[in-house]
């Protein structure tokens, strides 16, 4: 039961991070900074309160300064994060956007090589291989690198890494990053607003309010992930992450009508290849060492 909830709770969550690209268009004419000075700044009123209703406030106590270190990178690399997603929106970029998510399992993996040590099996090689080879076919294909979409991959994969090592809870890690973006999101909003640029109370009650909702639509899938991380199995997550580039890609195609040359296909269909690869090598392993545990028999008390 818990287990079939827990993979309700981790549908809902990314099928509505699938669907941010519809949210975005909707706060304009507010430009991308704004946005996401407002994101971060309603964010962290949304999440301090539930920090508050759950008496979870002594919890930020147990953080020292190493994990405080790992936990502000983290913050910068998910400001960078969201602000590059609402431009790649917001300049009707959503399939490149689909693309970043595609690749960033990929670049996940890389990091674990590079800073965490782990060893890739041959199979691993081979799905980053191909991954390489996309990145340079869309590079030609683009007439640039696509630094929409690696941006977001290599950011999103930076603050996992940092998550893993700060290992904290997800309301609380929220809640410290975005304190600390908040003074510099908070000083912009004023800013613009001084000079007359901005546009919450300025356009309209129904802009306000939707500039409001983005702590609300930051926080609830994020919550919805946190409950069902600790009831299904990392691997059942792992598969439901790819609904969100998939949404996003199919939400650019069919409601923004982005353009698809025969060229960008083949691109994303060597990235599809390359998940295909090493998702299915991951579960054929996991699957293994599954299997050869069962067959050890647990060794008698004497």
């Amino acid at each position: 039961m818990a287990s079939r909830q827990g993979f309700w709770f981790g549908f809902f969550a990314y099928l509505a991070w699938g669907f941010f690209p519809l949210y975005w268009p909707l706060l304009a004419p507010a430009t991308p900074v704004e946005i996401l000075a407002h994101r971060i700044c309603w964010s962290l009123v949304v999440v301090a309160a539930i920090l508050l209703v759950g008496k979870r406030w002594q919890h930020l106590r147990a953080i020292n300064r190493r994990k405080l270190g790992f936990i502000s990178v983290g913050a910068l690399t998910i400001g960078l994060n969201w602000g590059m997603y609402i431009y790649g929106v917001n300049s009707n970029q959503v399939v490149e956007t689909a693309l970043g998510y595609f690749i960033n399992p990929l670049v996940t993996i890389a990091l674990g090589v590079v800073f965490m040590g782990e060893r890739l099996r041959p199979a691993q090689w081979i799905g980053l291989a191909v991954a390489f080879a996309a990145v340079v076919e869309l590079t030609f294909d683009y007439g640039r690198l696509p630094w929409i979409a690696l941006t977001l991959a290599f950011s999103f994969g930076t603050y996992g890494l940092m998550k893993k090592k700060a290992d904290v809870g997800s309301s609380e890690g929220l809640a410290l990053e975005t304190a600390i973006l908040t003074p510099l999101a908070f000083g912009f909003l004023v800013f613009t607003h001084s000079t007359g640029g901005g546009t919450f109370g300025h356009a309209g009650w129904l802009n306000a309010v939707l500039l409001a909702g983005t702590g609300l639509i930051t926080a609830i899938p994020l919550l919805l992930f946190g409950a069902a991380a600790t009831k299904v199995p990392m691997t059942t997550l792992g598969l439901l992450q790819y609904f969100v580039p998939i949404i996003q890609f199919a939400i650019g195609l069919l409601i923004f009508h982005e353009h698809m040359t025969t060229a960008r296909w083949v691109g994303f269909g060597l990235v599809w290849l390359a998940l295909i690869i090493i998702t299915t090598e991951s579960l054929l392993t996991r699957r293994r060492v599954g299997a050869r545990r069962v067959a050890q028999p647990e060794p008698e008390l004497v």
